[in-house]
């Protein structure tokens, strides 16, 4: 491609903005990653997210995004809500309506249309300023619903990334957000078979997967051979409750009593935190596993590369909440580690059983124990999980690739943009 034609592509980029709830937030670091994999791709997105930050980052190119976020300042959102009032009543009233009327079932998310609407009012009219083309929202839950009110006021198309408790828990106003969306992209094929189990193939058909991903730059084959002694066992996930930390606990228990030597590291922080350390000085396991809390994305991989063994067991809770894909688990993968985890949602999509780690039941810390012990006596087994399951997330599981579809996407779809609606 000449640099006449480079330009001429650069040019004909549409300006996107992305909506999250959080930028940045611990738990959601594949936001930022996916946005830096963008950059590298020659999409530079205006970051605008819902309610703040949660939390910091570790990665060093993330603080230049933290400063350029538009985060919410209250003097413009005071004037951005009063200029729609004064200047498009009618649109404004209407995207109130809409939204109360459209969460009145849902208490919880009803209370957080009230901090929505206003602020997503606000959005609208920076992004007006700014040339925005395209949203882009991250999660179907609240970062949605703004993107639906920055439509109703400027007529900016949107699309939207469904993930997990945003399709699990709380479908509210779900079918409106995706019948209004350009596109939608969700992480899983199990995803988008439950949506159109929920909405019909006519909507479904709108929903395209794109994977969340990985960068094999970061995480990668430890090269040294492995040190003698106990069976390494790494769990890297946050502390609640549907991660299934109390089922590990008792699997580690019953290593214990067959005589398996093992250590055990947990890695986050969550609000189980105090019912998952009761649980290991109740099982006397304080000299096998250890609760390390939060640790930053390059603690996480050195761990990763001297475990023997990945394990994340977890469950469909009561009220529905279960996993997306973990992406702690295509973590282990590219560093070439056998995985143990429980078949639950999208998670057989990336640990293939008996082929790329193992898939045990969930809620079954026998069985847990059972696999996590057939590894400690078959290291071949393991070195051959761990093998396929690299080239399994280099193949589907790349951060790379993953973002060159989605902004492929955006792109095609965002070629011929509505104008938007001016404030006025």
């Amino acid at each position: 491609m000449t640099a006449t034609n480079e330009r001429a592509q650069a040019s004909r980029r549409p300006k996107i903005a992305w909506v999250m709830s959080w930028f940045p937030a611990r738990t959601e670091t594949f936001i930022l990653y996916e946005i830096l994999a963008m950059e590298r791709l020659g999409v530079s997105p205006e970051i605008f997210p819902l309610f703040g930050a949660r939390g910091g980052h570790d990665h060093p190119r993330g603080e230049p995004l933290v400063r350029r976020a538009r985060y919410c300042r209250p003097l413009r959102l005071l004037w951005a809500n009063l200029v729609w009032a004064w200047t498009a009543p009618r649109r404004y009233a209407r995207a109130w309506g809409r939204a109360l009327w459209g969460n009145r079932g849902s208490p919880h998310f009803l209370l957080r249309a009230l901090l929505v609407v206003p602020r997503a009012a606000e959005m609208a009219r920076a992004m007006v300023a700014l040339g925005i083309e395209h949203v882009h929202a991250h999660w179907a839950t609240h970062p949605t619903l703004a993107a639906w009110i920055v439509q109703e006021l400027a007529g900016i198309p949107y699309s939207f990334t469904a993930h997990a408790h945003d399709l699990y828990v709380d479908q509210t106003m779900l079918r409106e957000k995706l019948s209004r969306a350009t596109f939608a992209v969700t992480i899983s094929e199990f995803n988008r078979r439950l949506m159109a189990e929920r909405f019909g193939e006519a909507l479904a058909g709108k929903v395209g997967v794109v994977r969340c991903g990985v960068d094999s730059t970061v995480f990668r084959p430890s090269t040294g051979a492995r040190t003698p002694g106990p069976l390494r066992l790494l769990c890297v996930a946050a502390l609640r409750d549907y991660k299934g930390h109390r089922f590990l606990v008792e699997a580690c228990r019953l290593l214990e009593r067959r005589g398996v030597s093992y250590e055990a590291r947990f890695v986050g922080e969550g609000e189980e935190h105090g019912r998952i350390s009761e649980a290991i000085a109740n099982a006397g396991l304080q000299a096998r596993v250890r609760l390390l809390g939060y640790q930053p994305q390059h603690v996480v991989s050195e761990l990763l590369r001297d475990a023997d063994v990945v394990v994340l067991p977890s469950v469909v809770t009561g009220e529905g909440m279960m996993e997306g894909i973990p992406v702690s688990l295509m973590e282990a993968l590219a560093t070439g580690k056998p995985v143990v985890a429980t078949a639950v949602s999208g998670v057989a999509e990336l640990v293939r059983h008996e082929e790329t780690g193992l898939l045990v039941p969930q809620r079954d810390p026998t069985a847990l124990a059972d696999a996590l012990e057939r590894l400690a006596r078959e290291p071949a087994l393991g070195a051959r999980l761990g093998a396929a399951g690299q080239a399994w997330v280099r193949e589907a599981f790349d951060l790379n690739k993953n973002a060159a579809r989605l902004r492929d996407m955006l792109m095609a779809r965002s070629a011929s943009p509505e104008p938007a609606c001016q404030p006025g």
